[in-house]
């Protein structure tokens, strides 16, 4: 199980590796949010976002003897590049799992960072079949996305780095919001809060029709998502909250939030025009939640995570003609 002193070892692992981003204010936002409104811009993190930080510390964790045998993840594009980066500064080999539906972006980056891709088609073949193969016949090690207590530890050195950064601003209350797929960046993050700005309330954010840690964080059971793909949150498509992720979260965060494909795109045009910053549709959904949610918001400051920024350059485009 993770705990903050794994956080604490693993921030002392990406000191001078990972980018340390800061916490970005706009007026325009504020006066939408109806609070003061600080973003986290994790879409400036190595390979455009939060993902390199838990893959850094996983894979910095393991003995050089394992790291040389390769590494194997499974990943929609940003734990892919997190991996792939992250291997590769180690010298050592990976290989990764991806949807064949990804954007091409992400799939193109992975190779471009020294991973060897291998994709597959969600809807008829199975990841986990193809990973323990690929396993056996290696000598692979397998890095989860989420599910790994190095991994969350690592994502957990945002929170550190939001602690210390409100206070600066003088924000010891209110909401965290975070990006939420299966929980590893929402759990970390939790995790160092309690430790270090117990006032300070992580609550995970998800698109509507896949609110499975919302749904899960109100039943008190982990909840199944009834598809993992069909939204343009790519990156946070995930069937069900983790088997680790999910108690931490279940004692830790407040209630779920959920927004519409529409209001994700809406706050990718924002914040482009704002804070001048790029996000996909998953690493807006906390923004979105922040401006399209404040009435189910407490405090007078709010606090959201941008998870990510590596977005196609259509979905981009969409965003911006449509709410720009």
């Amino acid at each position: 199980m993770s705990s903050i002193d794994m956080i604490h070892a693993a921030a002392d692992r990406l000191r001078g590796h990972a980018r340390r981003t800061p916490l970005l204010n706009s007026p325009f936002l504020d006066e939408l949010a109806g609070r003061r409104l600080f973003v986290k811009p994790e879409c400036l993190q190595h390979t455009g976002s939060f993902k390199f930080r838990g893959a850094w510390s996983a894979v910095s964790a393991l003995d050089e003897d394992t790291r040389t045998r390769g590494i194997l993840a499974f990943s929609s594009g940003n734990h892919a590049q997190g991996i792939a980066m992250a291997a590769t500064k180690h010298g050592a080999p990976s290989v990764i799992i991806m949807p064949s539906d990804a954007p091409k972006m992400k799939i193109d980056n992975t190779r471009a960072l020294g991973a060897e891709v291998v994709l597959y088609d969600r809807g008829s073949e199975s990841r986990e079949q193809i990973g323990e193969r690929l396993r056996q016949e290696r000598g692979l090690t397998l890095i989860k996305p989420y599910d790994e207590p190095q991994v969350i530890a690592g994502q957990g050195t945002t929170g550190l780095e939001i602690a210390e950064q409100a206070a600066e601003h003088g924000v010891t209350q209110g909401d965290v919001l975070v990006c939420c797929g299966g929980g590893g960046l929402t759990s970390g993050i939790a995790l160092a809060l309690e430790e270090h700005a117990p006032d300070l309330r992580p609550r995970p954010c998800e698109p509507m029709g896949f609110d499975d840690v919302t749904r899960s964080l109100a039943s008190g059971q982990i909840e199944q998502n009834p598809a993992t793909s069909g939204n343009i949150c790519d990156a946070i498509l995930t069937p069900s909250p983790g088997e680790i992720t999910f108690p931490i979260m279940y004692e830790r965060c407040g209630p779920g939030l959920a927004v519409t494909e529409d209001e994700a795109l809406h706050a990718m045009a924002l914040a482009f025009s704002r804070l001048k910053i790029v996000l996909e549709p998953g690493g807006a959904v906390a923004l979105a939640a922040a401006l399209f949610r404040q009435d189910q918001i407490e405090g007078e400051a709010v606090i959201a995570v941008a998870s990510g920024g590596n977005v196609d350059a259509d979905i981009f485009r969409t965003a911006l003609e449509r709410f720009a």
